[in-house]
């Protein structure tokens, strides 16, 4: 595998400002916040991206990539991944156990476990494939039926199930109903991790990855901020 170097002459591309603009957003978020900008890692969210704006934002320096699909994932990052030894890619979407060997096979985070199933599932993948698969259990803090996720007060034993299979549990995510205070959910996220001795929250996107980081984020997922609006698939 190989360094990715970048190409100078879009160094300065629109992505690229807007990932440097988001850089001195988060910056300034964590001064607010009496917090080390370092301790925030910034996981821009592809999805239906093309090769060239996703190399735009390599040449911009940027390493932490999120996927909402497997298949998503796996057209983007197939020919460009043996290219980066420094790339992280993490899936941030929903993901069903019949991909579950895909997913283990292409990412290196794993955000949404939520669910049993899923979690021995995965499990199973990893000794197959003999990695060591860090894992966030995606917390339903809204408790909406149509979003994944599992509900707060069933988090704990998830988060235990999930430890005892040999998968690294390093977190939890959450996404906040649209229509209510993310401030609430993103405490309420903070206090679940705490009582499981868990340092990463993967919380906040382009709307309100500031009060994410002032409740404790470790990781914001901007997309639109980064790349404009999803793009039909």
């Amino acid at each position: 595998m190989t360094t990715y170097s970048p190409d100078p002459a879009t160094t300065s591309s629109p992505v690229a400002e807007r990932i440097e603009a988001a850089r001195r957003k988060i910056a300034r978020a964590c001064r607010i916040a009496a917090r080390d900008s370092a301790g925030v890692t910034l996981t821009a969210v592809a999805k239906t991206q093309t090769e060239a704006v996703i190399r735009d934002a390599l040449d911009a320096g940027q390493r932490v990539f999120g996927e909402n699909r497997v298949q998503e994932g796996q057209a983007h990052w197939a020919g460009l991944r043996g290219e980066i030894a420094d790339l992280e890619l993490r899936l941030i979407g929903p993901l069903q156990t019949n991909k579950a060997a895909d997913a283990v096979a292409l990412f290196d985070v794993i955000e949404t476990v939520d669910r049993p199933k899923l979690a021995e599932a995965l499990a199973a993948e990893a000794r197959k494939q003999g990695r060591a698969l860090r894992v966030l259990v995606q917390v339903n803090t809204g408790e909406e039926p149509q979003k994944a996720g599992v509900l707060p007060s069933d988090a704990d034993a998830l988060i235990g199930m999930t430890r005892a299979l040999g998968l690294k549990v390093e977190g939890l995510m959450c996404i906040p109903p649209v229509d209510e205070a993310p401030g609430l959910h993103f405490a309420l996220l903070r206090k679940i991790a705490r009582r499981n001795r868990l340092s990463v929250l993967s919380m906040g996107m382009s709307d309100d990855f500031d009060v994410a980081i002032r409740f404790g984020a470790t990781h914001v997922r901007l997309g639109s901020a980064l790349f404009g609006e999803r793009k039909p698939a």
